[in-house]
């Protein structure tokens, strides 16, 4: 666990941020490096770390919760496949052994067929374990490229339909 107190005293020692040992400190190698061959970032560099330090922190705490305190243990035996996109939910992995990727748009057309071409956000947050706004996000996409079109059912619910998935017998003007 990263502590902030911790990366404004490296960031105070070195060099109020000039040397970047702050940065070392929370797994930002590169940025670390860059820091001492410009100086910091010609200052400019140092002035925002002290500004925004405690959010750093935040994100590298996360980042060492989602990978676990040993980094390389997602990385051996082909684990690498497994946790690509983690942090915005493209893929979900599921299945046994094999592993296999699912994508959020594949769960929606899943859903979509099952359902006669009729989604809620409820229901594709729930089929792909994504948060809700995300599930809306995705399906707002899809809205925007064509593939979906949002409609308000007469009890006043939103839902989204597939016209291609949708039941060719029952009219879409029912709604």
């Amino acid at each position: 666990m990263y502590s902030i107190g911790i990366a404004y005293l490296l960031w105070f020692l070195s060099g109020f941020g000039i040397f970047g040992l702050h940065r070392f400190y929370l797994g930002k190698i590169r940025t670390g490096l860059l820091w001492m061959c410009t100086g910091g970032f010609f200052v400019v560099g140092t002035i925002y770390d002290f500004l925004t330090l405690p959010s750093q922190v935040r994100e590298a705490n996360i980042r060492n919760a989602l990978y676990g305190r040993n980094r390389q243990q997602f990385y051996q035996g082909g684990q690498q496949d497994n946790w690509r996109n983690v942090h915005d939910a493209e893929y979900k992995v599921v299945g046994g052994k094999g592993r296999e990727k699912e994508s959020v748009e594949h769960v929606i057309l899943k859903h979509a067929k099952e359902n006669k071409g009729i989604l809620t956000v409820s229901e594709v947050a729930l089929g792909a374990d994504i948060p809700i706004e995300t599930a809306k996000k995705h399906l707002d996409t899809l809205v925007s490229k064509g593939f979906a079109e949002l409609r308000v059912r007469k009890s006043g619910s939103l839902v989204y339909v597939i016209p291609d998935l949708a039941d060719k017998d029952e009219p879409l003007e029912n709604f």
